[in-house]
């Protein structure tokens, strides 16, 4: 019993022992530091998010011409989205997306949401899906920046290993 006594004195004496000021200084310091990154990279990222939304030009992979303008926005669930603005090309005016299922059936074209549900990560949007109008098949999508690009990953698996990318313009 005496001992036992003995060590808790011990343990609250060097658990209750004065810091020095030093020490105080910089842990406060190594706080703000930590404090101060992660609010710089969440501004970067919110940054990024900004760069990605508005007005973007579809560059055919083939030809290289400009195919259409895909608004990509901010939908009021929150979610990011992209519609078929404008079709550029006046042969495809008319087109409708023949080989969609569902309410998409021989919905025109241009007006059609082809980018769905995407949420916000890292930098970057992910998570939903993109839906390809000429064979009405959606995939897996990721939107990103690189080299003042857009840069949109379709996949058949959500890791994005089985996919190709595309890059549209501003």
């Amino acid at each position: 019993m005496h001992m036992s006594f003995f060590f808790c004195n011990f343990a609250l004496a060097f658990i209750n022992k004065p810091v020095d000021a030093s020490v105080q200084r910089t842990a406060t310091m190594k706080k703000t530091f930590f404090l101060s990154a992660f609010i710089m990279s969440a501004m970067c990222a919110s940054a990024q998010i900004q760069s990605i939304l508005g007005d973007w030009k579809t560059v055919d992979d083939k030809t290289g011409e400009k195919r259409s303008v895909v608004t990509i926005y901010k939908g009021s669930d929150g979610l990011y989205y992209g519609k078929v603005s404008k079709l550029l090309m006046y042969q495809e005016l008319d087109l409708k997306c023949e080989a969609c299922k569902g309410e998409d059936h021989n919905a025109p074209i241009e007006g059609l949401v082809i980018i769905r549900g995407m949420r916000a990560e890292n930098g970057q949007l992910a998570g939903g899906k993109v839906l390809d109008p000429e064979s009405g098949k959606f995939y897996y999508g990721k939107i990103y920046m690189k080299d003042g690009k857009l840069v949109l990953r379709g996949s058949l698996d959500k890791r994005g290993f089985l996919g190709r990318n595309q890059e549209w313009i501003k």
